[in-house]
């Protein structure tokens, strides 16, 4: 099975273990050793992964960080762990602690659920006070996966994770900043927006009267990419049928079964374009790939394709040039919403 899979099977695992864990060692033994055993590494070694590792901080002797990844009898990554109940904001400090006494390159703060993976980018054998990483056991993404991936024992290499922390940290920090922007754009970030597109004086009455401005737009601006991108995630087939539809002619096939959804869009394309052309100037054909609705049953004057069959319902409307535009809809009675372009294709055939 491969890692990806792997990790997505525990992350499930997690989900179904954690209310019924209440204790430090429940968590290392239900949740961080299977992590550290699912990326490779011999759990059940300590010349490779040593429990209890001694990290003595100045005069105070015997401190210990709960595990260490040694490699050639030195520690690479140390790991410091809490219960599953506890919020790790407040351990940092413990972990910063053992860092420093360490030739650990990465240490990592833990509770099974939440994984903090910092090193020392600011200072050397320093920790930083910011992780370069964080990752969520019950809400797994694909990038964090491959970020995680890295750690796994058969590709370890310790000058790669290091020089990818830094984008990694940064990156972080910035998708942090904007989000708390989007949010409740702060007025320092209104004034710098409002420097690039308001001309007069920027007091503070028109910062305030811009806020919701900034926010309203930020929002649709992000909702513009996301659009973006679901369009053009089309799956293949999709983009495959749509050049067809619109550099050739789909021969009629009369092995194809209209549905009864197909049929109940028809007669509410018939019931819209009533007011320009008869009922039985609207016919319809159906072919293997869509229902299509032509002006006096003539190929050449279509007025719009269904596809009702797709993963999303869609109706496709021809321009001036016969170029399709794709709509998205829910039901047949969604076509009303584009009752007017319909219109506008009928009457330039008449």
């Amino acid at each position: 099975m491969e890692f990806h899979e792997q990790i997505k099977q525990f992350s499930k695992r997690i989900g179904t273990l954690k209310d019924n864990i209440s204790t430090e060692e429940a968590t290392k033994m239900s949740l961080v050793i299977p992590l550290f055993k699912t990326l490779g590494y011999d759990v059940y070694n300590p010349l490779e992964f040593c429990p209890e590792y001694t990290a003595d901080v100045g005069i105070k002797k015997g401190e210990k960080v709960d595990y260490a990844i040694l490699e050639n009898g030195n520690p690479t990554i140390i790991v410091e762990c809490k219960s599953c109940s506890e919020e790790l904001d407040k351990h940092s400090s413990q972990l910063f602690r053992y860092f420093g006494t360490t030739a650990a390159k990465f240490g990592i703060l833990t509770n099974g659920l939440i994984y903090k993976f910092y090193t020392d980018l600011d200072e050397g054998n320093k920790m930083d006070l910011v992780p370069f990483l964080e990752i969520d056991m019950l809400n797994l993404k694909d990038v964090t996966i491959n970020e995680l991936k890295r750690f796994c024992k058969d590709v370890y290499d310790t000058e790669s994770i290091f020089n990818a922390a830094e984008e990694l940290k940064y990156s972080g920090l910035i998708k942090n900043y904007l989000a708390k922007e989007l949010d409740n754009p702060s007025d320092d970030f209104v004034r710098y927006i409002a420097d690039h597109v308001y001309d007069g004086k920027r007091t503070q009455k028109v910062i305030d009267k811009f806020q919701p401005l900034v926010k309203k737009s930020f929002t649709a601006f992000i909702s513009d990419i996301v659009n973006q991108k679901i369009t053009s995630a089309l799956s293949k087939d999709e983009e495959v049928e749509v050049i067809e539809i619109e550099k050739t002619e789909e021969k009629e096939d009369s092995e194809v079964e209209v549905t009864a959804e197909e049929m109940e869009a028809f007669h509410v394309i018939r019931a819209m374009l009533s007011e320009v052309a008869s009922a039985e100037e609207i016919a319809h054909r159906s072919t293997a790939s869509y229902f299509g609705v032509l002006y006096t049953d003539n190929n050449r004057k279509p007025i719009c394709r269904l596809m009702l069959n797709a993963n999303r319902k869609q109706v496709l409307i021809p321009d001036e040039e016969k170029n399709f535009e794709r709509f998205y809809i829910e039901n047949p009675h969604d076509i009303y919403k584009h009752k007017e372009q319909l219109i506008e294709v009928v009457k330039r055939y008449l």
